[in-house]
């Protein structure tokens, strides 16, 4: 092989290496959730999930969902499978959306605060960065327990330095059209307001 072919040969090497390494890798978000993140009683391509994933593709983020959520999840449920999700997605980040059942079944909120931010340690120490939903439950459950059930995502995103989605359900929880029959599981349309109530607090985790 002459000079000027070895030449062009090692040229065109290095040109698709430095291509194939130039290629963003696909990273992981992990969806941790409940019914509101399960798409309740609808498909699941109408679910605030899926809708996540065209938007992340859209916009030309190199993430992918993987939604982990069960309906009627706890966050003790939740911890007891945590870790082992963790270690199969391997996510950058976590979308933590539990404690709606805790709050709704009058739990103790000392063990609902614990499972959390156990939760959160166990995220932060695999070097994924978290995204907490925030819950809010009716008032017919007593304004102290109304109060502190609230102030626990609050207090743990503080704490932690984790960001924070204030009510996952913000616009959607007072609005019936946008809910269920059953005046608990946002619908279709009640979806996408979820959707862009995540994207505009992950967006900055995504940059």
């Amino acid at each position: 092989m002459s000079k000027m072919k070895q030449f062009a040969f090692i040229t065109l090497f290095l040109m698709m290496t430095l291509n194939i390494s130039s290629k963003p890798s696909t990273q992981t978000i992990l969806v941790f959730g409940d019914s509101l993140s399960a798409a309740y009683n609808m498909p699941v391509e109408q679910g605030w999930v899926n809708l996540l994933s065209i938007k992340l593709k859209h916009n030309k983020y190199s993430f992918e969902t993987r939604n982990a959520s069960i309906s009627g999840e706890t966050t003790s449920g939740g911890l007891q499978r945590f870790l082992k999700q963790i270690e199969i997605n391997q996510p950058k980040i976590v979308i933590l959306e539990l404690g709606a059942n805790d709050g709704l079944r009058g739990y103790d909120l000392k063990t609902t605060r614990f499972n959390l931010n156990k939760m959160i340690e166990i995220s932060l120490k695999h070097n994924a960065q978290v995204l907490l939903a925030g819950i809010q439950i009716p008032p017919n459950y007593g304004r102290r327990y109304t109060q502190n059930f609230n102030q626990i995502f609050q207090d743990l995103a503080k704490i932690e330095s984790v960001s924070l989605i204030p009510f996952i359900l913000e616009g959607v929880a007072t609005d019936y059209t946008l809910i269920q029959k059953d005046r608990l599981h946002p619908n279709e349309k009640g979806q996408e307001v979820i959707v862009e109530t995540v994207w505009k607090n992950l967006l900055p985790l995504l940059q």
